[in-house]
């Protein structure tokens, strides 16, 4: 058996439920619209800004984000709920209902024996809101947070241990846990690590931009990850070049360098019931400096080839340069407006282009 198939033998049981419809054989335009849903981290500005101010029923408060993306028509929400009680999970699970949206968690791994009582609190909270996914991000930019390849080695085998601890959780609460490719994995170690854990409740949330910045194509990003894919992250992006490397700028759906319309097709091929939803990062570029010597500094083999064929990506943009947006010097509530504007703009989008 070869990693793909191993992979879809994983996924296999969790996503053939769905396939008595047809809609998974004859691509996005027969597929039984879903509609797109927002991630917490798509209020980024606003969210901030509310603990900043100490704003109580913000958006930070899991019932008020449920209902505000219902208003501006979200088909769902990616967020962290935290720990509730019964009152509550009953309560957010029975709007999400009338609303006819789904609800995916988010939360962090156990960080040792000792955490796993409020991991198992975290996932139950989740399952009993009527989530069937809840997304880990387990690193950051691994060229921004570790020094050397001892630093990253040491951080992937705690990954794994958590991993490790976790599994157990949600298998007992028939919970998939979702990886983020978070600037942290390249397609390699992430499949080796599904591997080793070789469990059908630990998947992928397959981002659609960020492993860019590891030098990974897009497009083999998510077709490496599709067969164990459990969510996604839906972005887009602008790349440009600068004297360290590139910036990779989030924008909006349509508006960039990714095939959407593909991606998304892969995606439900692969698992006809994958929720996507909407990460849209307002911001100002990130940096990528994959030509400084610190930025390769847990890298062990990775290709020149990758680079070369990143730098050619960056390039190759028929017409005028590429405009990144620059939001940081604007004032906090036309960020705030701007944002909000930004999460219109891509459900739109989405609607009218990806049959989400």
């Amino acid at each position: 058996m070869n990693r793909r198939e191993m992979l879809l033998s994983m996924a296999g049981g969790l996503v053939s439920a769905s396939l008595g419809d047809g809609a998974a054989v004859a691509g996005v335009a027969r597929v039984k619209k879903k509609r797109l849903g927002i991630a917490d981290f798509s209020y980024n500005i606003r969210l901030r800004a509310e603990r900043a101010g100490g704003v109580k029923g913000g958006l930070g408060e899991p019932l008020t984000l449920l209902e505000h993306c219902h208003s501006i028509g979200g088909g769902g929400v990616q967020m962290n709920i935290g720990i509730r009680d019964e009152l509550y999970t009953r309560k957010l699970r029975e709007r999400a209902q009338r609303h006819q949206m789904f609800i995916e968690g988010s939360t962090s791994l156990p960080k040792g024996q000792s955490d796993v009582e409020r991991f198992d609190a975290a996932i139950r909270t989740a399952r009993d809101c009527g989530a069937e996914v809840v997304r880990l991000a387990i690193g950051g930019r691994r060229y921004e947070q570790f020094n050397e390849i001892g630093e990253f080695r040491v951080f992937a085998e705690r990954a794994l241990r958590g991993l490790q601890l976790a599994e157990p959780v949600a298998r007992r609460h028939r919970i998939r846990l979702a990886i983020e490719n978070h600037k942290d994995w390249r397609i390699g170690q992430m499949l080796d690590m599904l591997k080793r854990l070789g469990s059908e409740y630990v998947g992928v949330c397959v981002d659609t931009g960020n492993s860019i910045a590891l030098l990974e194509e897009p497009m083999s990003v998510v077709e490496a990850y599709a067969p164990c894919a459990f969510s996604a992250h839906l972005k887009d992006l602008e790349v440009a070049e600068y004297d360290e490397g590139f910036l990779l700028a989030d924008v909006v759906l349509g508006q960039g360098r990714l095939d959407l319309p593909k991606m998304v097709d892969v995606l439900r091929k692969a698992n006809p019931d994958i929720r996507f939803s909407l990460e849209m990062a307002t911001r100002d570029p990130l940096k990528v400096p994959c030509l400084m010597e610190k930025y390769w500094a847990t890298f062990e083999d990775v290709p020149g080839a990758d680079l070369a064929r990143i730098l050619r990506y960056v390039r190759a943009r028929p017409g005028e340069e590429a405009i990144l947006p620059e939001v940081s010097h604007l004032p906090l509530g036309e960020q705030v407006k701007l944002e909000q504007e930004n999460v219109k703009r891509c459900l739109r989008y989405a609607s009218e282009h990806l049959n989400l």
